[in-house]
């Protein structure tokens, strides 16, 4: 769970709301939500296809409770991988593979026991993560033009209220709610706007920018692997990738973790002995 949307949003709705508190009644106006809401709902909806916007909820739902895999075990998983790779061949990965959850990981690894070219196998890993790009890229344009749409709908109101407002100037009655709805559809447009929607969009960008990472060191973790590097060398490059101090800390824990291994064979020998 992604505690920092959470928390930005409720935050912001909170402090508005204490803000506006003692005349918080002056602030619902169900006439000036369904303008705006209705109107950027609408328009989304001729925009994109029913079936991308049918699953707008499913994309945001990856802003506030996805949770990015860790690189670090990505790394010493293509580093474990060529270890076996370099001392028993690449056909001694057909029993890693069942043990392999990540998709994108798992056929590149395949590719290599089936004796892909390096070109043919770098092309079809990057032509993946660029369909992968795209189908993120459709839910951020969602939430933008949600975003979009909901101050200019808001501005759309905020004529409707005004040309009430002139219609009644004879009426000193009918002049305040003209006036009200004229200014609450764009103060509801600009806070949905900036609060949710597009602060949404910007999330799912960051999520995205983080699997095209991880996807980015997985390919070159494989492309290592096929090319017989030594794993040392490939555990250094794809941390060059990766926050250099997590990926120090990563490594020191990669080769505690190695010298306690080597150590346990030894010491239940003695035991035995």
């Amino acid at each position: 769970m992604d505690i920092a949307s959470i928390l930005g949003i409720i935050g912001g709705i909170l402090l508005i709301t204490i803000a506006i508190w003692e005349n918080i009644q002056l602030f619902i106006s169900p006439q000036s939500a369904m303008i705006t809401f209705g109107g950027a709902f609408a328009a989304t909806f001729i925009n994109f296809p029913m079936a991308q916007v049918g699953k707008v909820l499913t994309v945001a739902a990856k802003a506030f409770f996805a949770r990015p895999e860790d690189p670090y075990k990505k790394v010493e998983l293509i580093v474990h991988l060529a270890e076996k790779a370099r001392r028993e061949g690449f056909l001694a990965l057909e029993a890693e593979l069942a043990q392999v959850e990540d998709p994108f990981l798992k056929r590149g690894v395949q590719s290599v026991i089936d004796g892909i070219s390096h070109d043919a196998l770098k092309d079809t890993m990057e032509k993946q993560m660029d369909f992968i790009d795209e189908r993120h890229s459709m839910g951020q344009e969602i939430f933008v033009s949600i975003g979009t749409y909901c101050p200019s709908f808001g501005m759309a109101g905020t004529l409707i209220g005004l040309i009430i407002m002139l219609y009644n100037l004879d009426d000193p009655k009918k002049v305040g709610p003209g006036m009200a709805l004229a200014i609450m559809t764009t103060l509801y447009g600009v806070l949905a706007a900036y609060l949710v929607f597009i602060p949404i969009a910007g999330k799912l960008k960051v999520r995205s920018d983080e699997e095209r990472l991880l996807k980015e060191v997985v390919m070159e973790g494989i492309l290592g692997l096929q090319a017989g590097d030594a794993p040392r060398f490939i555990r250094e490059r794809l941390h060059a990738y990766l926050n250099p101090r997590l990926a120090g800390k990563a490594a020191k824990e990669a080769a505690a973790a190695a010298a306690t291994e080597q150590n346990q064979p030894e010491s239940e020998g003695e035991e035995e002995g």
